[in-house]
This record gives structure tokens, C-alpha cells and sequence, in this order.
């Protein structure tokens, strides 16, 4: 099946991007995606959503996310136990026994839980009404210890679950809706080899400035004041030696704080240095990249007035 996007779609997509996505729907394996932040991994999730419930006639698909932590253990990508709660509810006649209170369902467990039929799950997702495909989106998994991914290996590969607190119960996957999963990682460290080799892979460059011209004109309703002239200005930023180079989404955030405080499309980016000035704190994150930022702006377009930060 070729993704095509929906007219609402504003998603700028790699051809390349969408047959490694078709790949692993095909495979049945997890999509992994890599690239520096601001290369639209996270949001590629959400245009996968849409663009295979589009195609397949579904409608635009759940999509659950599960951000991963340094302490994420593999039962986490599945559901929350509240121990602390059934502890007091053995001690308090007033409180409910059942486990299944206790019981909160995280994105992979919730998601192959509503592949199922409504009443063969009614009583642990009371509010589900009918099986249905979803996007389960796991949010930079390198943050996660090194035995999270080998930990997940099996329940991601045959989408199942098991529920020691409700006597081993498992939930399995209906293979007509099982969830597509995508998987982020900013390469801050190796994964493990057997799980790459269960994954369909694919690294996202940083855009390039005619592709970056398109990313914005789509998030931005058109063509914004001073796009040419900003985006030049972004890359040279990205050349400077700061702690946190600026990325995608606050080039996009920049430009509308400029359009937002008048930058007229009509002048350039050092006729309306002044407004520069008051939002470059969009685009550095730390005190000494703001000073560098300042600095490289000073000798681009000239001396700022004033020492009024942002």
C-alpha cells in the first residue's frame, strides 16, 4: 500500500520515509525513526495516523504516546499498577478490592486492548465500544536503561501483554487491528543489536533551506514575513558553536513571533532589527547561546539598541 496524505495532511514527508513506513506495515515490525531533535520524527507519527486511516478507510487513527524515562521498565509501555493504592485498599474496608481499579493502561497496552472486541475487554476498558487500529508512538527510547528495549522485544514483535496482578491475564493483539508502532531515538546512545534487527530503520536528515522553505510555508498559512532572509540567518546560526543549535520548530516559532510583532514581509531582517532583537530567545535555549546568538546578530545586521532581552 503507497501512503498518500490527505488533504489536511501538512506533514512535509520523505518519499524514502513513507516506503520504510509501508515496509514495516508490511513486515509488521516497529518503525524506527533517528535524527537530531526538530527533524519531525514525533511528527511523523501523527501524519502516519492519518495517512494510513485515510487509505485504508478508518479515519484518522488513534495515536498514543508513551515518552520514555531514564526509570521506564518494560511493563510501563503497558499499563500502571497503583501498588501504593491496593496496599491502603487492604486496610480499608470503604476502598475498592478488585485489582482491576487499580489497573491504568499506558499507550502499547491500551492500544492492543482496543484492537479487541468491546465485551471480551468492557471490564478493563470500560469506555471502548469497538475494535480499532492504532498509532503507538515510543518517544525517544535511548533515554530508557539499556535492558528497556531487549525487555520489550517479544511483546512489541507479537503485540501481547500479560497481567501478573489479574492472575497472568494476557491480552493479544487482533491481527486485523494491530497497532503501528513508531519508535523515536536522537542517537545519544547505541541500541541493543537484536533489537535494531527487528525494526525497520530509517535516519532523518536535518531539512535543507528549500526544503525547510516548504516545512514552514505549511505550518505557517503561507509564505510569513522575512522567510528567505530568517531562514538564512537560522543556518548561520547552526554554524555556530552554541550548546542547543536551533531546530525546526523554533525556526517556525521565531517567524511568528516576528510576524506576530509586525516584521513587515516587505524589509529585511536588519531593517527590523529591533524586533529581532526582542525575540531571539526563541531560537537559543541557555544563557551563553543567547550572548553568542546576540552577537552573531549584531554583526549581521547591525547594532542593537538597547539590552533588552527577550
Amino acid at each position: 500500500m503507497t501512503l498518500t496524505p490527505p488533504p489536511a495532511d501538512r506533514y512535509i514527508s520523505h518519499a524514502n520515509l513513507d516506503i520504510a513506513a509501508e515496509v514495516a506495515i508490511q513486515l509488521e515490525q516497529p518503525l524506527l525513526l533517528t535524527g537530531e531533535p526538530g527533524t519531525g520524527k514525533t511528527t511523523y507519527a501523527r501524519h502516519l495516523a492519518r495517512t494510513f486511516g485515510e487509505q485504508t478507510g478508518e479515519g484518522e487513527l488513534p495515536l498514543l504516546m508513551f515518552e520514555t524515562k531514564s526509570t521506564s521498565a518494560a511493563r510501563d509501555l503497558f499499563y500502571h499498577f497503583d501498588h501504593l493504592g491496593r496496599f491502603h485498599a487492604a486496610h480499608d474496608d470503604k476502598m475498592p478490592s478488585d485489582n482491576r481499579d487499580y489497573l491504568s493502561f499506558n499507550a502499547l497496552g491500551a492500544a492492543i486492548l482496543r484492537s479487541r472486541p468491546a465485551a471480551e475487554v468492557a471490564d478493563l476498558l470500560p469506555e471502548h465500544r469497538r475494535p480499532c487500529r492504532c498509532v503507538v508512538l515510543i518517544d525517544e527510547i535511548d533515554k530508557a536503561p539499556r535492558d528497556f528495549p531487549n525487555d520489550i522485544l517479544n511483546e512489541i514483535e507479537r503485540q501481547y501483554f500479560r497481567i501478573p496482578e489479574l492472575g497472568l491475564r494476557t491480552i493479544v493483539a487482533d491481527p486485523d487491528y494491530r497497532p503501528l508502532v513508531v519508535l523515536t531515538s536522537n542517537s545519544e546512545k547505541n541500541l541493543p543489536d537484536a533489537f535494531l534487527r527487528r525494526c525497520v530503520f530509517y535516519h532523518l536528515p536535518f531539512p535543507d533551506p528549500a526544503a525547510m522553505r516548504d516545512i514552514v510555508r505549511a505550518n505557517l498559512d503561507g509564505e510569513p514575513a522575512l522567510t528567505a532572509d530568517a531562514i538564512d540567518f537560522f543556518y548561520a546560526l547552526r554554524t555556530l558553536e552554541l550548546d542547543k543549535p536551533p531546530a525546526t520548530a523554533e525556526l517556525v516559532g521565531w517567524l511568528k513571533a516576528l510576524r506576530g510583532r509586525g516584521a513587515s514581509s516587505a524589509r529585511t531582517l536588519a531593517e527590523v532589527r529591533q524586533i529581532v532583537q526582542g525575540t531571539l530567545g526563541v531560537l537559543a535555549k541557555t544563557a551563553e547561546d543567547l550572548e553568542r546568538v546576540r552577537a552573531h546578530a549584531v554583526e549581521k545586521l547591525g547594532a542593537l539598541a538597547g539590552d533588552a532581552q527577550y
